[in-house]
């Protein structure tokens, strides 16, 4: 089979295709949620903890560069200068936004757990005879041939 053959039946797989689909969406669904923790949980956040801005705190590790023409408290300004830093206060909306991903991917599946049809399960057989049963018979039989 020729390699563009092989492409073709890779790509014709139904999960490659669900795997893209996934990928897209997901990536779509991650900016929606990305939009929602970034323009109104943190804010709320803040506002409940009177006013805190996660992300102006960091740990600068160098010295700031001697042309530097930006805010030197603000993050965002000293790591386009390519100061070296921990930026813990991302770190904790980067975490608070998976966890609010993770939540609602949760509450997604769990709908979709109850619309999702199942099939109806088939009346169970009628139990047959347990072996003790079954032997008993066997044993009533060879008496009654005798």
């Amino acid at each position: 089979m020729s390699v563009l053959g092989e492409f073709k039946t890779f790509i014709a797989r139904g999960n490659v295709l669900d795997l893209a689909v996934g990928v897209i969406i997901g990536g779509a669904f991650g900016k929606i949620v990305t939009s929602l923790t970034e323009s109104v949980i943190m804010p709320i956040v803040g506002w409940i903890t009177g006013g805190v801005d996660f992300t102006k705190y960091f740990v600068r590790l160098g010295d700031v560069p001697a042309d530097f023409k930006g805010d030197p408290t603000a993050y965002a300004d000293l790591k386009t200068a390519g100061v070296p830093m921990i930026g813990y206060g991302d770190f904790i909306t980067q975490a608070v936004n998976f966890v609010i991903v993770a939540f609602i991917i949760f509450m997604i599946v769990k709908a979709v757990n109850r619309m999702t049809v199942k099939p109806e399960e088939a009346p169970a057989a009628p139990a047959g005879p347990t072996e003790v049963e079954l032997l008993a018979e066997i044993r009533d039989a060879l008496k009654a041939r005798d």
